[in-house]
Order: C-alpha cells, then sequence, then structure tokens
C-alpha cells in the first residue's frame, strides 16, 4: 500500500531527524513526534486489515490526524533550533502531501461492508486484497496489497 510505504518513510525521516543532540535532549517533543509518526503508519496496518470500508475510513483519518500532530511538532522543534529550515520543509511536505493521500483514500472508498467469504462461514471477512480482486467495479476498489509484503519491507529509494 503506497500510503503505508509513505508513512515508513516520514517514520524513518522523524527518527533521523529527531537523534541529533539537542533534538535528543527534549525527551518529551522527542518522543512525541516519534509516536506520532509511528501511530500514522500503525493506523493505516490496523485500518486495512479490519473488516469494513468504514473501519478502514475510520482509521485513515486517524492516520491523518497524526499527520498533522507531526506537522504540529515540527514547527516547535523548528522554533526550538532542533532541527533547521531545510529539514523542516522536507519534513512537514511529505507530511502534508501524506495527509493528502490519505484523505483521498478515506475518501474513495465504498461505504458497504466487505461481504464474508463466500465458503458459507460468514464470521470471516475475506482479506481486502481477496475482496478488491473479486470486486465487479475494480475502479471504486483499486487492487491493495497487504502493506507488510516483502516487498514493502525493503528500504525506499
Amino acid at each position: 500500500m503506497i500510503v503505508w510505504k509513505d508513512a515508513r518513510h516520514l517514520t524513518r525521516k522523524v527518527y533521523a531527524a529527531s537523534e541529533p543532540v539537542p533534538f535528543r535532549s527534549d525527551w518529551g517533543l522527542r518522543e512525541q513526534i516519534r509516536r506520532a509518526s509511528v501511530s500514522v503508519m500503525s493506523n493505516i496496518a490496523e485500518g486495512f486489515e479490519r473488516s469494513s470500508e468504514a473501519q478502514f475510513r475510520y482509521f485513515l483519518d486517524i492516520a491523518k490526524a497524526s499527520c498533522g500532530e507531526v506537522r504540529s511538532q515540527l514547527y516547535v522543534a523548528l522554533d526550538q533550533q532542533y532541527i533547521d529550515s531545510s529539514t523542516f520543509a522536507a519534513l512537514f511536505q511529505q507530511a502534508e502531501i501524506l495527509s493528502r493521500r490519505l484523505h483521498r483514500l478515506a475518501k474513495a472508498g465504498s461505504a458497504h461492508p466487505i461481504p464474508p467469504i463466500q465458503t458459507g462461514d460468514s464470521k470471516f471477512p475475506p482479506h481486502r486484497a481477496d475482496h478488491h480482486r473479486n470486486h465487479s467495479h475494480p475502479s471504486k476498489h483499486p487492487a491493495v496489497p497487504f502493506p507488510l509484503s516483502p516487498s514493502a519491507l525493503r528500504p525506499p529509494e
């Protein structure tokens, strides 16, 4: 999932930017901005694993809000001179683009829950990717690979 990979990349950059002194010395801000960036990734993954489009969108909204939290904390880091203006601009832009992508993805989803597996056992919904492969409207539901596939574990270029 592209947005999950983008969130992972943002998290890496936030961790790198918050490692040097004096940022490292401000434990509260450092841990808060790190937790917010991890929250973006985590909520995308959690929403992906939920059983309905409404739940998926709900977690995308939480991830988007965490992007806003990262952007706000970047201002604090800039004001305290923990990061320079070029680091601020790069991270801010990356978080802003990710936030827009999350918004578009949440708005593009279907309002209908994913139907149960057609094996006669209606307790377990299908994996989201299976649903998208078998859905009659692929333009509304693009195929989305599981975000933690081996290819997602490679570092971004």
